[in-house]
């Protein structure tokens, strides 16, 4: 069993910085891809990133590239989304994800545990 806990979400303006942080605890030792979705009211979820355990790959959504980076610190069992250039079509709220396996997965169906989520709003 794995809880992530997802904090550093609020309010900014158009063109500001946010530093998300999803910390784990449980069996992490099992979760081999830990992602970020975000789900924007009424629409669908969408995925954001994803960082592999060991080896440190990245995959982004083309909508952060350039502008998005997530990182993953082991020894704290915590992972990053590091936001810049922020823009108003950011807004959501965004959830830390977790798998056992190494392949990166888009797809939420594909991850096993859940945050609750936190709050991103970017105002114009």
């Amino acid at each position: 069993q794995v809880q992530l806990v997802e904090s550093g979400g609020g309010l900014v303006q158009a063109g500001g910085s946010l530093r998300l942080s999803c910390a784990a605890s449980g069996r992490t030792v099992s979760s081999s891809t830990m992602a970020w979705f975000r789900q924007a009211p009424g629409k669908e979820r969408e995925f954001v990133a994803a960082i592999t355990r060991n080896e440190g790959y990245a995959y982004y959504a083309d909508s952060v590239k350039g502008r998005f980076t997530i990182s993953r610190d082991n020894a704290k069992n915590t992972v990053y989304l590091q936001m810049n250039s922020l823009k108003p079509e950011d807004t959501a709220v965004y959830s830390c994800a977790a798998r056992s396996g190494f392949i990166v997965k888009v797809e939420g169906a594909s991850y096993d545990y859940w945050g609750q989520g936190t709050q991103v709003t970017v105002s114009s």
